[in-house]
C-alpha cells in the first residue's frame, strides 16, 4: 500500500510537467536556442588610401597641391590635417553649412567613403614648415596666441590649437604652417559673418581688429 501511494504522488507531480510540455512552452535551455542571435556589431570600414589618393589627385590637388602642400596662399595646406576635421569641412560644405561656391561643388560630387578616403590620404602627408615674415607684429601674434588677452576677454589660441599648433584630434585643427593669407581670410570671415560653421571662432574673432588678425596669421605661419 504504502508502494502504491508513493507510485500516485509521483505520477501526479510529473502531470504538470508533461502538460507544461505538451503546450509547447519552452524549457530555458529551448528559450535560449529559441532566441535571435545578438546582432553582431556593426563594422567600420577603413579608409582605402589608394582610392584616397586616386580622387585627391582627381578633384583637389589643382588647389591644394599634390601632396597637400598648397603652393597658393589663398588655398589652405591639408597635409597631416586630423582626417576628422577634414570630413567634417566637406561634409558641411556639401551641405551649404559652410559657404564657398567652389568647394560647395566639388564636395557635392563626394559620397562620405570618399571624404574618408580624401581625409585619411591628405593627414598621412607630411606638411611643410612656414614661415612668419612681419617682424612688428609676431611679437603680438604670440601674445594673443599663447596668452589671450585678458582685458577683452579674448581666448589664447593655444588652449584648442595646442602651444604648437598641432590642433586636438577630431575637435580642434591643425595650425602650424598654415599659409597666413588663408588663416587671415578665415578669422576675418568668423568675425564678419561670412563663416557661421564654429561658434566658438565666430566668438572668439568678433573680438578681434584687422592688425591683431594679420598678427596671428603671420605667427601661425611660422609656427611649428
Amino acid at each position: 500500500m504504502k508502494l502504491f501511494v508513493t507510485s500516485l504522488l509521483a505520477a501526479l507531480l510529473a502531470v504538470p510537467a508533461v502538460s507544461s510540455f505538451a503546450a509547447g512552452e519552452a524549457t530555458p535551455a529551448q528559450g535560449a536556442a529559441s532566441a535571435p542571435a545578438a546582432a553582431a556589431p556593426a563594422k567600420v570600414a577603413k579608409p582605402d588610401l589608394v582610392k584616397g589618393e586616386a580622387s585627391f589627385t582627381a578633384v583637389c590637388a589643382s588647389c591644394h597641391g599634390a601632396d597637400g602642400n598648397s603652393g597658393t596662399p589663398v588655398n589652405p595646406k591639408l597635409a597631416q590635417q586630423h582626417p576628422e576635421y577634414l570630413v567634417k569641412q566637406l561634409q558641411e560644405f556639401k551641405a551649404g553649412k559652410r559657404k564657398n561656391p567652389v568647394m560647395q561643388g566639388f564636395a557635392a560630387a563626394l559620397s562620405d567613403a570618399d571624404m574618408k578616403n580624401i581625409a585619411y590620404w591628405a593627414t598621412s602627408k607630411k606638411a611643410k614648415t612656414g614661415f612668419a615674415k612681419d617682424k612688428e607684429l609676431v611679437a603680438l601674434g604670440e601674445r594673443i596666441y599663447r596668452g589671450g588677452v585678458q582685458d577683452r576677454q579674448i581666448a589664447a589660441c593655444a588652449g584648442c590649437h595646442s602651444p604648437t599648433g598641432a590642433g586636438i584630434p577630431s575637435q580642434y585643427p591643425r595650425l602650424s604652417g598654415q599659409h597666413a593669407d588663408y588663416t587671415a581670410a578665415q578669422l576675418t570671415a568668423f568675425r564678419d559673418g561670412g563663416r557661421t560653421n564654429s561658434l566658438p571662432m565666430s566668438q572668439v574673432a568678433a573680438k578681434l581688429n584687422d592688425r591683431e588678425i594679420r598678427a596671428l596669421a603671420d605667427y601661425i605661419a611660422g609656427l611649428r
